[in-house]
């Protein structure tokens, strides 16, 4: 088991401290690389899922139920958790319920439970992103804008996908291979960009992002653990929503927090404390679920 373990975090911890390094030793902007991986290759990956690799409308259901419990579940927790102890609500509620299922969910979701499972952690990707966009623009003190949701190129590509699951309808032979490769790119993309973001921390705030970086994959697994144990998924779905649960706070928490100027930098020391301690976290939550 151990060797099973090692077998899925190393490959993904792996890159994320190569491109980490990299980062340390020579600042690279990636603005251009993150904006075509969410703009081309992202949309590839998840329409390409949707329509290659597709199981069912019922587990796609109840996986973006489940999502959608731990997120608003994990923010209630966190919620208490800031009333509790005095602290700032902005900086610490978006951490804890927007969890890195991207860079780091999806990875972990092939090298675990195969390809069969990428549909499953797409549709897992696709509802964090919404409510994020949504509930989570409205929680550091932006409107809802309807524009920006029907031009968000994943949500674009989860419709076009969906749509296309529903009519029984997959791409040419001579456009899917194409489609394919653009997604390929995403998943390693997304680990070197979330090395090179976690190398833009100031080290002197890792201390102080503690309990927000601990807060995130806490809440999330109180509630993933019973949620599973009472709707019984069917496999690997629940295995999924418990490493979903796990995962440490998403690095968009970070870029969201510079653009709206809420403590970004204390932020960043959130989502960066909270991948060391996913070192550790994510080869509990795999030992329990494989």
């Amino acid at each position: 088991m151990l060797i099973r373990i090692l077998e899925i975090t190393v490959p993904v911890f792996g890159i994320i401290a190569l491109a980490y390094a990299y980062g340390r030793r020579r600042p690279t902007d990636l603005r251009d690389a993150n904006r075509l991986n969410i703009s081309l290759f992202t949309p590839a990956l998840i329409f390409h899922a949707l329509t290659e690799r597709s199981q069912g409308g019922e587990d796609f259901l109840m996986a973006a139920i489940g999502a959608t419990v731990i997120v608003l579940g994990s923010g209630l927790l966190a919620w208490v958790w800031v009333r509790f102890t005095k602290r700032d609500p902005a900086i610490y509620i978006g951490p804890a319920m927007f969890n890195n299922c991207g860079n780091l969910g999806l990875p972990l979701a092939i090298l675990a439970f195969g390809d069969d499972a990428l549909p499953l952690a797409v549709v897992l990707l696709v509802t964090e992103n919404l409510l994020q966009f949504t509930l989570g623009l409205w929680l550091l003190g932006d409107s809802i804008h309807i524009k920006r949701l029907v031009t968000n190129p994943m949500l674009i590509a989860t419709f076009a996908g969906v749509l296309a699951m529903i009519m029984d309808w997959h791409a040419p032979a001579m456009i899917e291979p194409g489609i394919r490769m653009l997604g390929e790119i995403s998943i390693p993309l997304m680990l070197v960009a979330l090395g090179v973001r976690l190398a833009d921390g100031a080290p002197g705030q890792w201390a102080a992002g503690f309990w927000g970086g601990l807060l995130c994959p806490l809440t999330g697994l109180i509630v993933a653990v019973p949620w599973v144990l009472i709707t019984q998924p069917e496999p690997p779905l629940a295995a999924l929503l418990i490493v979903f649960g796990a995962l440490p706070p998403a690095v968009l928490n970070y870029m969201l927090a510079e653009q709206f100027e809420i403590a970004p930098q204390q932020v960043a020391a959130i989502v960066a404390v909270g991948h060391v301690i996913a070192l550790a976290v994510i080869p509990i939550a795999l030992y329990c679920v494989l």
